[in-house]
């Protein structure tokens, strides 16, 4: 496996693989890999010649520097790990690499960036679409994978790609999740192992709220107050959707699409924990 630092570097021998015939697969990572990452890149690898995984935490998107800086980084691992799932170049380039200097570019597309983390972490979205769309643009790849724990980040860079006119496929591929139901994160190493115990909780509860035959706030409620009722978790925000426009929704009636989206701090530091589930 090639480890690549250089945007140039990156292109030229992107550009003899197209020259060979070769696709390109694309997948995006900040580092701190698990087997959710490994999921995505074993698809990318199936089916596609090459496979480019990008290892970058990308300063942009943070809106809080203290979560930035906290945020683990485990470069030595990731590549191993690429390397054993069959990738072909991982991408790991410095934040002077990437922004030599201020990307002054602005991003918009309300209602999918305005919402749920659109609102809580102002400017997140828009430091996303600066660092998807550079890579995108690096890449030129026939393919690119995404994980759908970030399932708004999902619909906020298909209305990027749009825009920009980009004419890959993005591929939204399933959560991975441990044994005990906890979305896998990279961000779950920071929490220990009872506070690992207890964010199993939040997926509990979200399953558990698909059966309980409920109206939505009802639905709304329940959820909320299920997982603030667990010593150690606190509920950002719990939102039901428009699968499509991501609005929030009066009754199951409203959208043919409807998932519930929820963020919530476990632990005493606290750690941001994010996940959902479809109704609909």
């Amino acid at each position: 496996m090639l480890i690549i630092h250089k945007i140039s570097e990156l292109k030229s021998q992107l550009l003899r693989e197209r020259n060979l015939g070769h696709t390109i697969g694309l997948v995006p990572t900040m580092g701190a890999l698990h087997d959710g990452h490994a999921s995505l890149v074993k698809r990318s690898v199936n089916e596609n010649d090459i496979t480019v995984v990008s290892i970058f935490l990308n300063p942009t998107q943070f809106n809080d520097k203290k979560d930035l800086e906290r945020y683990p980084r485990t470069l030595e691992a990731d590549c191993k790990l690429l390397e054993k799932c069959g990738a072909q170049i991982a991408f790991a380039p410095s934040v002077e690499e990437i922004y030599p200097e201020p990307d002054t570019r602005m991003f918009s597309y309300p209602p999918t960036d305005s919402v749920m983390e659109g609102a809580m972490r102002p400017g997140h979205f828009n430091g996303v679409c600066q660092i998807v769309s550079k890579l995108f643009e690096y890449t030129n790849p026939d393919r690119a994978y995404f994980g759908e724990k970030d399932y708004q980040q999902i619909a906020v860079i298909k209305r990027m790609a749009d825009d920009l006119g980009f004419k890959m496929d993005i591929i939204s591929c399933p959560v991975i999740r441990e044994k005990s139901g906890l979305a896998m994160s990279s961000r779950n190493t920071l929490l220990t192992d009872k506070e690992r115990a207890i964010a199993a909780n939040i997926y509990k509860v979200l399953k558990e709220s698909t059966t309980l035959g409920l109206d939505v706030k009802q639905t709304h409620d329940f959820v909320v107050e299920q997982i603030n009722s667990v010593d150690g978790l606190e509920v950002q925000y719990f939102s039901i959707v428009d699968g499509e426009t991501l609005i929030d929704i009066p009754s199951w009636q409203s959208a043919d699409s409807i998932v519930g989206c929820i963020t919530v701090f476990c632990g005493s530091k606290p750690i941001r924990l994010i996940d959902h589930i479809r109704y609909k």
